[in-house]
């Protein structure tokens, strides 16, 4: 596929399902919606528990673990989802300035709930590890303990979309400080690459009549017009200057 701006193909190209697949920032999004599913899935269905008739987070009984676990996972596969999406227009947006925006967006989203993942992992370890050996926690342990390890496995996919993200703005970047003679934008009146048509063209009104350089003596272009100081005799004149003899 032709490269274009950003690393996507030109807009307008035919659609590949299986290339799409295949491409590596396609592959972490999917990875992002499977795992955010899988956390917030899991503390949604067995994280919590009715004591007396309140219920109970089961990560040392902190309703705030829980509902942390369950936020970003729940906001991780919405955006994973739109950024999905986005992957499947992003070769179709013919504007260079809306694939900025889009990798940008990417960028700073995914860096930053890469953090997030982060503080969740640790957040929700840190409460496992303190929480009593009820009867409640023993029967949900593994749900509970698979969305600690989803986590941690999320800080990996959202920093790779990240790293992804960041190529490609790299790479944006790159094109657009490049020469026109680097990047073949050849054509009539500009620089062009071996092999390619079109030159430099000249000052506008060169060899025409209104060019006192480029026109000759018959008004017509393309010739050399002689000095304006010459040996001519000019009206009014008696000649050239004659040195006396002695």
């Amino acid at each position: 596929m032709e490269a274009g701006a950003f690393g996507a193909g030109k807009a307008g190209t035919d659609f590949n399902p299986v290339e799409f697949v295949q491409r590596p920032q396609v592959i972490l999004r999917l990875l992002n919606i499977l795992f955010s599913i899988i956390v917030f899935g899991s503390i949604s269905s067995k994280g919590w528990t009715f004591e007396n008739p309140k219920e109970v987070c089961l990560y040392y009984s902190d309703a705030n673990a829980c509902n942390y676990g369950v936020g970003i996972g729940v906001i991780a596969f919405l955006a994973a989802a739109v950024l999905l999406a986005g992957e499947y227009f992003f070769p179709q947006m013919s504007s260079v300035k809306t694939r900025r925006h889009f990798v940008l967006a990417d960028l700073a989203f995914s860096g930053f709930w890469s953090f997030l993942y982060g503080v969740g992992f640790i957040y929700l370890a840190s409460q496992w590890t303190k929480s009593e050996n009820k009867p409640a926690a023993l029967a949900a342990g593994n749900n509970l303990r698979a969305a600690i390890a989803f986590s941690f496995f999320s800080i990996f996919t959202w920093a790779g979309s990240s790293f992804f993200a960041y190529q490609r703005y790299r790479q944006g970047a790159e094109s657009a400080f490049a020469t026109a003679y680097e990047t073949g934008m050849g054509g009539p009146g500009g620089a062009t690459t071996p092999g390619s048509t079109g030159g430099y063209t000249s000052f506008p009104g060169m060899g025409t009549t209104a060019d006192p350089v480029g026109g000759n003596m018959a008004g017509v272009g393309g010739g050399y017009q002689g000095p304006p100081f010459s040996s001519a005799a000019r009206p009014g004149t008696i000649g050239d200057y004659q040195p006396p003899t002695y």
